[in-house]
């Protein structure tokens, strides 16, 4: 189930809500937990035994870390044993298809496998499960002795299957106890209303041109069209992803939790470094803390520290995907940053600011094409288009595309940096009086509300990208 469907909007969320609040304080984790079993099972009947018994699986192996805690042989032992269980876990789902599609390739004669959908969400709970178990053999949290409580960290609706990455240790506290009043419903109401517009009027309309244009022949592309198509993939990706952590934030207000912010104007950034920072905050933040950190970091020779920085973006580019443009995009990521790091880094913070956001953005939608491409080989015929290896500068169907498309562009240029955010907040508080400001601030949310619904009624085109990590 989307946050951005008819059925989410108008039934589960409102009924979940309303339960919720009307029952007794004690029961909430158990309806939110029951709400959020069923989110999953309404597109996921099946997977939601292995969800259960992923959580299952990890509440007892916490169990077992902590109980073998004063012997650091055992304990290690039994983190070793849960670690592996969870990434054999996700590497099946995952990447078994993956592997035996590669070995194929190189063997005479095919091996045959039954490839099974990727279960929604998969990546994101198991790297909380992988969290919560370190976190524990470190004793940096303790282990979660009610059962329902870790099945509800692991579950939550809000951040199920698509983040952001929550740290169990950043939320422990609210599972037990966590404080909701008006005004705290009322941010995460407005949290979720400016998600839900990033995804329904930018997000999905973005799309829709990059899907025409990615329909095209990467060879046919003119210059004009081929850097629309990329900068279209752009700000739906952006729109999409961090439109759904709005929501998601908005959502965990809702019910009372405190999430982290996953995204920070990623676009507005003067580096590529800078970019990373800004850019799914909650998964940087966790190969940070789980995969760079305990590899050494930045607290070792040159060689160990590039060695370490690639490690981390091999892995994340695998995180993405199970494909080699994924593996690809990881590398290329993990090579610029080194070099911004070791290199470049020190003459492009002389730079004027200008050239700082144009070499950042070059970089990113270059990286982009990786992403998004089915192929490697694709991806280079796209690139070479970029640069004039296609159909000339420009052609009738860019030109089209940018008169017809240009006040999408627009709002989403606006809207990549905080001046809209400013733009609303100074219209609200041109008002004098407190009432006249809420008055207006609950006109301006209705409106952004009804114009979602509106998009969402009248286009069908709905993907969310980050489903299929």
């Amino acid at each position: 189930m989307l946050f951005s469907s008819i059925t989410f909007l108008f039934l589960f969320l409102p009924i979940v809500l309303a339960v919720y609040y009307i029952v007794p304080y004690k029961a909430k984790n158990i309806i939110l937990l029951a709400a959020s079993l069923l989110f999953y099972a309404w597109g996921e009947p099946v997977y939601v035994i292995l969800m259960i018994l992923s959580i299952l699986f990890n509440y007892f192996c916490g169990q077992d870390i902590r109980e073998r805690g004063d012997d650091p042989r055992r304990a290690k032992m039994s983190l070793i044993f849960a670690l592996t269980g969870n990434i054999l876990i996700l590497g099946f789902f995952k990447y078994f298809p993956f592997l035996m599609e590669t070995l194929n390739a190189m063997l005479p004669e095919d091996i045959p496998y039954r490839e099974l959908a990727l279960p929604v969400g998969i990546s994101f709970y198991t790297f909380q499960a992988i969290s919560y178990l370190l976190d524990i053999y470190w004793k940096r949290a303790e282990a979660q002795k009610n059962i329902l409580q870790f099945a509800l960290y692991i579950s939550m609706f809000p951040k199920l299957t698509a983040g952001p990455i929550v740290r169990y240790a950043d939320i422990a506290e609210q599972l037990r106890s966590r404080r909701m009043s008006p005004a705290r419903f009322g941010q995460g109401a407005m949290h979720f209303i400016i998600g839900l517009a990033k995804k329904t009027v930018i997000a999905n309309t973005a799309g829709e041109v990059f899907e025409e244009i990615a329909a095209m022949p990467a060879g046919n592309l003119s210059i004009l069209t081929a850097w629309l198509g990329v900068i279209s993939f752009a700000f739906q990706i952006y729109f999409d992803f961090s439109g759904y952590s709005d929501m998601a934030v908005g959502l965990g207000k809702m019910f009372g939790f405190e999430f982290r912010k996953n995204f920070d104007y990623p676009y507005t950034s003067k580096s590529v470094t800078e970019f990373w920072r800004r850019w799914h905050i909650s998964l940087s933040t966790w190969f940070r803390e789980y995969v760079y950190i305990p590899l050494g970091g930045n607290q070792c020779t040159v060689s160990r520290n590039i060695f370490n920085l690639m490690v981390v973006w091999t892995l994340t580019g695998m995180w993405h995907g199970a494909a080699w443009n994924f593996i690809a995009w990881g590398v290329y990521y993990g090579v610029i940053l080194v070099t911004e790091k070791y290199m470049w880094g020190a003459i492009l913070e002389n730079l004027p600011k200008i050239v700082q956001h144009i070499y950042t953005a070059v970089i990113v939608l270059v990286g982009w094409v990786f992403f998004f491409s089915p192929s490697l080989g694709y991806a280079m015929r796209y690139l070479l288009a970029m640069v004039g290896g296609g159909a000339g500068i420009a052609d009738a169907r860019g030109a089209f595309i940018l008169l017809t498309h240009w006040l999408m562009y627009l709002i989403a240029v606006i809207g990549s940096s905080n001046f809209g955010l400013r733009i609303i907040r100074g219209a609200v508080g041109s008002f004098r009086s407190q009432t006249a400001q809420t008055v207006a601030g609950a006109v301006v949310y209705i409106g952004m509300f009804l114009i979602s619904v509106a998009f969402l009624v009248t286009d069908t085109f709905n993907p969310f990208l980050y489903f299929r990590f």
